[in-house]
């Protein structure tokens, strides 16, 4: 059969109402990102909502299928994940270069950096997606919502399977969606936090996030990520914010702001050292893979053009990678020139952007494989790419100094040509660190890779038509922590967590001011977890993934306790039901309720954000004050009394006969 007659067969898959469908979600996630970004410092990523939307609008077309939903999901998971530039971004304004975000500059370096991260990870799909055993949580959980969506609407002997499995995901969804919701009134804390004295001067403290996604998560991935992050935890707060403590005691301070205070400015850079290692480790064991992927698309490529080309193993074509690299290449280096031409460093114009654009190509591709990899092993929303920004910035601000040694007068626009080119090497990262996750979806749902290589395009693009008058319109209303040219609205401004610490690393960097300290021990750390890592996997025994432990170090303990527990909890399940009469049935029903988890509180997220922004107010739903004394305990009480709801639910649905 021709490869003309097998494209004839197939049901449509990339069409206009497809692209404008997700498009026109693209605002509202894109918008939700942004501002939950430089709220909290977390993102969220969209496709499983976005797939949620376009199943629920697409039903009533003629002709609407998995795939065709696949292609919005897409579109408007990849122009939400584009919000997490605003980890970097932020910094010019923050900095004092800029007062705003001229429209075409934002624009084009979200643009070229996005698209430059679609075009890296094309030879990435089948090293990490393809041929590898990546658990893709967010991916999976995408591809369960597409195809119990696609069961009901087709109907026929998948129907009763499809019904049981839309159960299971709404299940989930009002769980976690109404746990988030209850908290957001006041009268359920969000999170259980606690500091304490582990002797005179030594302390150290918990937090832990009742978050019903991020729970379903730690279900998805698994026990060998789940205790691999436990140990990076336990690495952090149990030895080195108290150890720390210790040693640096401040009696002015209150205990949880030098708490807080020592694990932001030292116990995260070793965990950014430490993903460091783990992360040169993870690229030098990818090598073969990689290139291997790269040599398997260029000729899948020309198979394509064949009797016999399969067409879920075509990627985009190798001269239309090549051309739009060009196309990229050539817009990076007039944003560069140009900015470093407005400067005071006109004079070294060429030798920085002669430097400045193999670093983005070089640090480009090695981070969209970190992000895309970390992605991969804990999902898109829990992907520490605010540690592959750290890397980044600190390895631009040091070739910098070398290309350009700063004086007082030209070290403020040197700050700020770090943080511009570095906001263009995030941009790739940012999207591998989705686009992987896109196409293990469409892996699963049989989709075509260059079509989905072509809607994450359209995506970045949509995205970064957005992204600038967003920010402006934030920048104006709230203003940014720090910025010293904001006139702002409202008296409370946007913390911006990431964008502030990533300015500071370029000052300190520049200015000869960084205490690289905390990296080298982290770095130490990262090398000995990778030497154990090994010598697990020789014996064959549990592996402890290196980035996971990074990951563990890095990531604040709400994020990362949550995915723990529920690691623990799918391995407990999994087990209790591989004795039912449908083991594979019953864990199946585990992978939708976790799934529904991340759906419900993604979707209220969205909503929240949107409540947040139209009212002006921190707190739309709050029925009590902040401070209300039981809202811990019944924060607790509702957080477990859900779990035992649901995952006593899924063991009487998998014990009873299909």
């Amino acid at each position: 059969m021709s490869a003309t007659a097998h494209e004839q067969e197939r049901p449509r898959e990339l069409t206009i109402r497809g692209l404008i469908l997700g498009a026109a979600i693209t605002l509202l996630f894109t918008a939700a990102n942004v501002y939950l970004g430089l709220k909290v410092g977390l993102t969220f990523a969209s496709s499983i909502p976005a797939a949620v939307i376009s199943m629920a609008v697409l039903s009533v077309f003629p002709g609407s299928n998995i795939r065709e939903n696949n292609i919005v999901q897409t579109v408007a998971s990849a122009a939400g994940a584009m919000a997490a530039i605003i980890f970097v971004l932020p910094g010019l304004v923050i900095v004092g270069w800029w007062t705003g975000f001229p429209f075409w500059e934002s624009f084009l370096v979200c643009a070229s950096g996005g698209t430059l991260g679609v075009l890296f990870t094309i030879p990435l799909r089948r090293a990490l997606v393809t041929n590898s055993d990546l658990p893709y949580p967010e991916g999976l959980a995408a591809a369960e919502v597409l195809k119990v969506g696609s069961g009901l609407h087709e109907g026929g002997a998948s129907a009763g399977a499809a019904r049981e499995g839309l159960s299971a995901i709404v299940l989930g969804a009002v769980a976690s969606a109404g746990l988030a919701a209850f908290a957001a009134t006041r009268v359920a804390a969000s999170e259980m936090q606690s500091f304490f004295r582990l002797g005179p001067d030594s302390a150290t403290g918990y937090n832990l996030a009742f978050s019903l996604a991020l729970l379903g998560a730690g279900h998805l991935v698994g026990i060998s990520v789940g205790l691999s992050m436990l140990l990076g935890l336990l690495i952090a707060w149990a030895g080195a914010v108290p150890i720390l403590t210790a040693l640096q005691p401040d009696p002015t301070a209150a205990l949880d702001a030098h708490v807080m205070n020592v694990w932001t400015t030292q116990v995260r850079f070793i965990g950014a050292g430490a993903m460091a290692v783990a992360a040169i480790w993870t690229l030098a064991r990818l090598a073969h893979p990689l290139v291997s992927g790269f040599v398997r698309t260029i000729a899948a490529s020309r198979a394509a053009a064949g009797p016999s080309g399969d067409q879920t193993d075509r990627d985009l074509s190798g001269q239309t990678i090549i051309g739009l690299t060009i196309v990229c290449l050539v817009i990076i280096t007039a944003l560069v020139w140009n900015f470093a031409r407005g400067t005071v460093l006109a004079g070294a114009a060429l030798p920085l952007t002669l430097a400045a654009l193999p670093f983005v190509v070089i640090a480009g591709f090695i981070v969209a494989a970190i992000c895309g990899y970390m992605a991969g092993l804990i999902g898109s929303s829990n992907s520490p790419v605010s540690g592959v920004g750290i890397l980044a910035i600190v390895t631009c601000s040091a070739m910098l100094l070398l290309v350009a040694p700063p004086s007082a007068q030209s070290a403020p626009a040197l700050v700020a040509f770090a943080l511009f080119t570095t906001a263009i090497v995030f941009g790739a990262a940012v999207t591998s660190n989705d686009n992987l996750q896109d196409l293990k979806t469409g892996q699963l749902v049989g989709a075509t890779p260059w079509r989905q290589q072509i809607a994450l395009i359209f995506g970045i693009v949509a995205g970064s038509l957005v992204i600038p008058p967003i920010l402006n319109l934030l920048a104006e209303a709230y203003g940014f922590a720090g910025a010293p040219n904001i006139a702002a609205v409202t008296a409370k401004p946007l913390p911006a967590p990431q964008a502030s610490l990533i300015s500071t690393l370029a000052l300190g960097v520049i200015g000869r001011k960084l205490d690289w300290n905390m990296i080298g021990i982290g770095a130490g750390i990262g090398a000995m977890i990778v030497a154990i890592d090994s010598f697990l996997a020789s014996r064959k025994l549990l592996r402890l993934p290196p980035l996971a432990v990074g990951m563990g170090i890095y990531l604040p303990m709400s994020a990362t306790l949550p995915v723990m527990i529920g690691a623990l909890i799918g391995w407990w399940y999994n087990r209790r039901t591989a004795l039912s009469p449908d083991p594979a049935r019953a864990q199946h029903l585990g992978v939708l309720v976790a799934s529904g988890m991340i759906v419900g509180e993604s979707l209220f997220g969205v909503l929240l954000a949107g409540l947040i922004v139209a009212l002006n107010n921190d707190a739309p739903l709050a029925l009590v004050a902040g401070d209300f004394a039981p809202a811990n305990a019944v924060g607790v009480l509702f957080y477990v009394g859900l779990i035992v709801l649901l995952y006593g639910w899924m063991l009487r649905r998998g014990a009873a006969a299909s």
